[in-house]
């Protein structure tokens, strides 16, 4: 595809995810934002919700009752509304990335099951490519939709991966995770859970179990082959950016060293241009820290074995609103729209933050 500048609309950008993927496209030399959605906020600047923004555009919201055709669209609604509104979207854009949990499941079933209510556009979900480029680069290439990708299941996968792939895991024995996760997980529409005096502070179980992030890590981890219980539990913490995954999984092979767990994790990520092996000797940051990344595009994964057990912890720090929403969905772009695949993104991050 040529470089010249492409046209993009963002609906829903007044949320958290909509105003990181704002900000991710205002820096991208390749884009032209041509219109962003917020009913609540029509007419508005974008800085009046986004005051980060302030000085770098002078966009303002429309509903997206507006919108005029462009050359991708992003769909930053909440979980629910992109799929009763998916054939009018389509009609204005060849291409879509849906950032909701709309699309993320192949299965109708499964997606009833995990969600509550039977899928309003199932004929759908096959057309969308699941957005986790660590996995299906060459897919998302090709595409004309893609999905996101949920933020603790972007952790989780990317923590597991390299020993599924490289069947290094009882699959007769049940996987284990536990994901901490700071509070702008949970949008920007204020509730009791999110006002400050009970927020702040706290390390809050709020998904023991049934998280849903936990059938995409199962329909993820299910290309490498026979898929073991998945057990997903969720943890707010104090953290307003990022997600740390902690999953533990048994070697099939007692023999087994850390030098086959390098080799696997290698093998799977050494061109991998966002995920970073971190696994030092000593020192602070011997293992992933989701405060390293905020902001940035990076995953980091690492990993322990307990040599008596034949136990692997698995770890990976992300910024939930960059790898695990908007930084992944320009990653994405980015791949469908034969860019580089890390322009705009190049942002290492801060220290100390």
């Amino acid at each position: 595809m040529s470089t010249d500048r492409l046209s993009v609309s963002i609906v829903g950008a007044s949320g958290y995810t909509g105003g990181e993927l704002l900000r991710l496209l205002l820096g991208h030399p390749n884009i032209e934002i041509k219109q962003v959605t917020s009913e609540r906020n029509a007419g508005r600047y974008v800085h009046f919700v986004h005051p980060n923004l302030r000085g770098h555009t002078r966009l303002k919201f429309t509903s997206a009752s507006e919108l005029q055709p462009c050359d991708l669209l992003f769909l930053c609604l909440p979980h629910g509304q992109a799929q009763t509104r998916i054939d009018d979207f389509a009609a204005l854009a060849p291409r879509i990335i849906d950032l909701s949990a709309d699309f993320r499941l192949r299965d109708p079933t499964l997606y009833e099951r995990w969600y509550g209510r039977p899928h309003a556009a199932p004929e759908w979900l096959d057309r969308f490519v699941y957005g986790l480029p660590e996995l299906h680069r060459d897919e998302i290439r090709s595409a004309s939709y893609v999905s996101g990708v949920g933020c603790n299941a972007t952790a989780t996968t990317l923590a597991l991966w390299p020993l599924f792939q490289a069947d290094l895991v009882d699959r007769d024995r049940d996987v284990i995770i536990e994901v901490k996760v700071g509070s702008s997980e949970g949008g920007n529409s204020p509730s009791e859970a999110s006002h400050h005096p009970e927020r702040s502070g706290v390390v809050r179980s709020f998904a023991p179990t049934g998280h849903r992030h936990t059938a995409e890590v199962i329909q993820a981890l299910s290309r490498t082959g026979q898929v073991p219980p998945i057990h997903l539990s969720a943890t707010a913490v104090e953290l307003v950016r990022g997600v740390l995954a902690t999953g533990h999984a048994f070697l099939k092979d007692r023999g087994l060293t850390e030098r086959d767990l390098w080799k696997a994790y290698r093998a799977a990520y050494r061109d991998e241009p966002f995920v970073r092996i971190v696994k030092e000797r000593q020192g602070i940051y011997r293992y992933p820290e989701p405060k390293i990344v905020a902001g940035s595009n990076h995953a980091d994964v690492g990993f322990e074995l307990d040599p008596e057990t034949g136990r692997v912890v698995a770890l990976c720090a992300i910024d939930n609103l960059m790898k695990g929403a908007a930084g992944t969905a320009v990653q994405c772009m980015n791949l469908m729209c034969g860019l580089p695949e890390t322009r705009g993104l190049e942002f290492t991050g801060l220290h100390p933050v």
